[in-house]
């Protein structure tokens, strides 16, 4: 069953596909992700939505805690494996997500994360509210910044318009620059903690 959940990481949660891909009931499936949440292994990423907006998705993201143990369950075993494996996009948005929710837990700051996505594909991953900014977060694995990666912060600029958007590319590279219109953020600084408290 935990392999189920493996190739979920970083994806959309469907518990009724999960109960028929493992031939188990729904109520099982949703018991045995209750225990990988209390045990720690495994959480999951809230849509942010508002009501008034009914195409927006409204089911949540999986993740782990772990990218090691994920790594280990993906059958990932060297840095260079998981540079040509297939889920590295995946493992990578995992990694970053989880340390953004461990540096919440640790410095006792009571935010609340989320993803965004509509029903058009446009997606935001990692997104907060600070007052009347939201923080908007791209996360690519790519080393290589180019101009085509802004484009669904862009998008979810114009829906949340005229509400200020504080636009982030968080990359696989080693150097943060700041640019007119948004911040490129290396994985480096979002892995230690200060990406997220420093906002």
């Amino acid at each position: 069953m935990l392999c189920k959940f493996i190739n979920r990481a970083g994806q959309l949660l469907n518990i009724n596909a999960l109960s028929n891909e493992a031939d188990i009931a729904y109520n099982t499936a949703k018991e045995w992700l209750s225990i990988l949440e209390s045990s720690y292994i495994t959480f999951l990423l809230q849509p942010y939505y508002e009501n008034r907006n009914k195409r927006l998705v409204k089911t949540p993201k999986l993740y782990f805690y772990d990218t090691g143990l994920l790594c280990f369950l993906l059958g990932i075993r060297t840095d260079e494996q998981l540079l040509t494996d297939r889920s590295k996009g995946n493992v990578f948005e995992n990694m970053i997500v989880a340390e953004h929710q461990k540096a919440l837990y640790h410095q006792y700051l009571f935010e609340e994360l989320y993803f965004w996505q509509d029903s058009n594909g446009v997606e935001i991953d990692l997104l907060w509210k600070n007052r009347d900014t939201y923080f908007a977060t791209e996360i690519k694995a790519t080393k290589t910044v180019q101009n085509d990666l802004f484009k669904q912060l862009d998008k979810f600029q114009s829906h949340m318009s005229p509400h200020a958007v504080q636009k982030v590319l968080l990359y696989g590279g080693n150097e943060s620059q700041r640019r007119t219109h948004y911040d490129i953020v290396s994985w480096k600084q979002a892995s230690n903690g200060l990406y997220f408290t420093t906002r």
